[in-house]
């Protein structure tokens, strides 16, 4: 049920473990703290990382007449969240479904979730360009989707994964918004320095190579680890951080 829902923008990557959770995260707090009503999807199902991330573990999720109601995370109703996270007892549990069954759960997450009125719905999916991705893409068909965030890391060997997630796009018809380079570089907690311990610009050359635009880097920054598992945003947290300045970059090209 996404009526509702004024934007909704994916967020892919062909690798898994480039930081795509923490981008989804992030980028939902820092719409949120733009003054906008955000919602929050996660379909990993495999990995939903977004319940830890956000400090929402252990909430019940509750159906109604019209779906399943999302968490909030707090009384204002600016940040509402659903993730397959919310229906596992323990976050060590595996999902062990075959490719029907793990289909079928993301339709419903698609279409019988009750979101009231939002200004962005960003949904953070799977690694990859399996079954759950051509899913997510006949679902919205029958939605307005703005496009895709596509997350990289800088090493050649992502690269080429999130080559072929570019192409996945390209052939089934879904806007690319941009890339995303994370893990760009170390910052030192100390001096705030910023040493690339892996290559760097892989990013922004994929940009180049592939034809869409290159929203920004993230680098490694331990202060920004210190926020997983509340809902505070590197915004208003870390303002003076070069992850702070990407982020806000991204939700000024993203609302415009």
């Amino acid at each position: 049920m996404l009526d509702k829902v004024k934007h909704v923008i994916l967020v892919l990557s062909g690798k898994g473990g480039v930081g795509k959770s923490t981008v989804s995260t992030q980028l939902a707090l820092a719409l949120r703290e733009a003054g906008l009503k955000v919602g929050l999807l996660d379909i990993d199902l495999c990995g939903p990382s977004v319940p830890y991330l956000l400090g929402l573990e252990g909430r019940d999720i509750y159906q109604c007449d019209e779906g399943w109601v999302p968490i909030y995370t707090d009384e204002s109703k600016t940040l509402a969240v659903m993730s397959i996270g919310f229906l596992l007892k323990n976050r060590n549990d595996p999902v062990i479904w075959r490719g029907p069954k793990k289909t079928m759960m993301i339709k419903q997450f698609l279409t019988d979730v009750k979101w009231d009125e939002l200004d962005y719905l960003i949904i953070d999916t799977p690694p990859g360009t399996s079954d759950e991705h051509i899913t997510v893409m006949e679902c919205m068909r029958e939605v307005r989707c703005d496009g895709a965030i596509i997350v990289t890391t800088p090493q050649g060997v992502a690269l080429d994964d999130v080559r072929k997630e570019i192409t996945f796009c390209k052939k089934t018809g879904i806007q690319i918004l941009g890339i995303v380079e994370n893990m760009s570089g170390f910052v030192c907690p100390h001096c705030t320095n910023c040493t690339n311990i892996f290559s760097s610009e892989g990013g922004v050359e994929l940009a180049k190579m592939s034809g869409v635009p290159h929203l920004g880097t993230v680098p490694i920054d331990p202060r920004v680890s210190v926020l997983n598992g509340t809902t505070r945003s590197v915004l208003t947290e870390l303002p003076q951080s070069g992850t702070a300045a990407t982020f806000k970059q991204l939700v000024e090209k993203i609302t415009a």
